[in-house]
């Protein structure tokens, strides 16, 4: 099938639109602005807004796209993003570009989330970011349900429980960091070995009872004879 190239204006539209969306959802808050105000500072017309993005959720992926597309490029660079590196470094290397692309562009990936049912997990951006977490988390963690795994570090990544651990729980970008990493590549526990037993304890580490101190059991009621011998 023969792909059809963008003619320039439309291309020229396209460039527009999301940079000037992208400039108005900084700087006002994607919440505040509407699509006729994009179009508007794009200089194009609502029809040819509407024509190139249908709704307001399908504006901002295309914003995102591009600011993901560093991320991708990386995927194809050199390790630890890149192919080549060592199974566990590189997913935490990319749980990292993942965390910092979700801070960095949090606003717009939270009224994403919001914008309809499993948008968070069904657009197109996110199905990639999944399926390279499951490639990753399989090759760092083999024999287990990467499919399962992914989706549930995924989900730690939602744009507002990071927002809400950071602004209400008083979390820093480092901490959160570092317990994503802990999801991802747990450290198996030292093996210290069987529990001691008493079998085992040495016996000088028995404790006894204190010098001089009586048994229990051993304490007698005095009788009246041993109170006159001990009085004489």
């Amino acid at each position: 099938m023969r792909v059809v190239p963008e003619r320039a204006d439309a291309a020229r539209n396209r460039e527009a639109i999301l940079t000037a969306a992208a400039d108005l959802f900084d700087r006002a808050g994607v919440e505040t602005v509407s699509m006729n105000e994009i179009a508007e500072a794009a200089g194009v017309g609502k029809g040819t807004l509407f024509r190139r993005f249908s709704d307001r959720g399908s504006l901002i992926e295309a914003v995102l796209a591009r600011r993901a597309a560093a991320l991708l490029r990386q995927e194809q660079g050199p390790p630890p993003l890149g192919p080549g590196g060592e199974p566990a470094e590189a997913l935490r290397a990319y749980l990292d570009g993942l965390l910092d692309l979700v801070w960095a562009n949090r606003s717009l990936i939270r009224a994403l989330e919001h914008s309809g049912p499993n948008v968070f997990y069904a657009n197109p951006a996110s199905r990639h970011w999944i399926a390279e977490l499951t490639r990753r988390i399989a090759a760092a963690r083999p024999g287990e349900d990467a499919d399962y795994l992914a989706h549930i570090l995924y989900t730690a990544l939602r744009a507002d429980a990071v927002d809400y651990l950071h602004t209400a729980r008083g979390m820093s970008l480092d901490r959160i960091r570092a317990g994503l990493h802990a999801l991802a590549t747990p450290t198996a526990p030292a093996d210290t070995g069987p529990p001691a037993s008493a079998d085992t304890v040495p016996p000088t580490a028995v404790a006894g009872p204190p010098a001089g101190a009586v048994p229990l059991g051993a304490a007698t009621v005095p009788t009246a004879a041993s109170t006159d011998s001990s009085g004489g």
